[in-house]
């Protein structure tokens, strides 16, 4: 039995990266003889033989042998194999380009028809130019993926394998480098719309903002690079803003109300988590209000504050703030949060539904602005009302 490292962590050790991810293929023995000595192997994979031990996952060469497999690939940088049992330790396999190409830090595909054997290779290889960023697509990866747009197949990569990638890109170094490579090859659509659309829209007034609206959310999600909730929450922060009138244009009054429709229906698209759908809502709804915490009465930051908190999304929402706009109002509301969590309810006022919700939010907006006093704060609101605020899934 003959074991091999295969894959990214080949590349990553020659890169002298950490390796994350440790994914073995198994020659000269049978998956029976795998599983006959390694007994706490789990199977998980159904139309192919793929077997989990601890953290590590273990398959066989597709096609015929292990260089036929590593030609199947989808980038030669990734079509590499090191020996790691005993008598191969350290051999290395590769494809004929992958050395070359690791070298001159390019993105190619093993071979021509690469993108169109899976589809989701086109995310793939945008995702890896996100966390390869010194990578450049090779021209024929650009070619391989307008033509994997262009005939449709994208379509049908299941939902959550997009989003999969898309929240993996956000993990990495420069997420920016996945949208901006799916926008210049055709493959925002047909699952991002939202984010094809906005390349035509202006962010916004040119006192506020330059360029177009895509444009600005690849700065966010940068400057938020490695923080996958706070960088779907930068994604989805401006999205109303495609459904203003041109008319209207470069302002885009009421677009925090209107993204939440948008935010949510991209959300379900890619059929993301329920927590990470409702973080791209609020972040459509709450990011406008949020930039002005220091200007809103207690009770608005009551209620925001309790949303949030409840959620747990306090910490990625005032990071979206500060990414987006540059206020920085993530330290009062840390303290706001602080002072609102130490009111309780006295004993004989709790357990009594509506009323005792009622009751403890107007006991924190009291402790909160008597803090305010003491501090010499006085927030004017700035049409901020003293109603409850409307708060996502309210």
């Amino acid at each position: 039995m003959k074991r091999y490292l295969v894959g990214g962590a080949v590349r990553d050790i020659l890169l002298g990266r950490p390796v994350v991810d440790q994914d073995y293929l198994i020659v000269d023995a049978t998956p029976e003889a795998f599983v006959r000595r390694y007994r706490r192997a789990r199977q998980v994979g159904k139309t192919f033989p793929v077997f989990m031990l601890g953290s590590a996952q273990y398959a066989w060469p597709r096609g015929e042998s292990l260089n036929e497999d590593l030609l199947a690939r989808d980038l030669t940088i990734n079509a590499m194999a090191m020996g790691d049992s005993r008598h191969i330790a350290g051999r290395l396999h590769f494809h004929p380009l992958a050395l070359a190409d690791l070298r001159d830090r390019l993105l190619r595909p093993c071979g021509e028809m690469s993108m169109f054997d899976d589809p989701l290779r086109v995310y793939r290889a945008a995702r890896f130019a996100a966390s390869l960023p010194d990578f450049s697509p090779h021209p024929e990866l650009i070619a391989q993926m307008r033509a994997v747009a262009a005939c449709g197949a994208l379509a049908d990569v299941f939902a959550e394998r997009v989003a999969q990638e898309v929240r993996k890109a956000l993990d990495t170094p420069k997420p920016s480098r996945f949208f901006a490579l799916l926008a210049e090859t055709g493959c925002l659509l047909p699952w991002l719309p939202e984010l094809e659309a906005s390349r035509h829209i202006p962010a916004g007034p040119p006192e506020f903002h330059r360029g177009s609206l895509f444009a600005h959310m690849l700065e966010v999600v940068d400057r938020l690079a490695g923080e996958p909730l706070a960088g779907w929450m930068a994604v989805c922060h401006d999205l109303g803003k495609i459904s203003t009138p041109e008319c209207e244009w470069p302002r885009h009054h009421g677009h925090d109300d209107r993204g939440v429709e948008v935010a949510e229906e991209l959300g379900r698209r890619l059929k993301l988590p329920n927590r990470v759908r409702e973080a791209g809502v609020a972040a459509a709804k709450l990011h406008m209000k949020a930039a002005r915490y220091s200007e809103l009465r207690a009770g608005t930051r009551v209620d925001m504050l309790t949303w949030l908190h409840k959620h747990e999304m306090v910490e990625p929402l005032f990071a979206l703030v500060q990414a987006d706009s540059g206020h920085d109002v993530f330290p009062l509301a840390k303290r706001d949060l602080k002072v609102m969590l130490s009111v309780h309810l006295p004993g004989r006022q709790r357990q009594r539904g509506p009323i005792s919700g009622e009751r403890l939010r107007n006991l924190r907006c009291q402790k909160l602005a008597e803090v305010d006093r003491e501090q010499g704060r006085t927030p004017q609101g700035h049409g901020d009302s003293d109603a409850p605020l409307d708060l996502p899934g309210d």
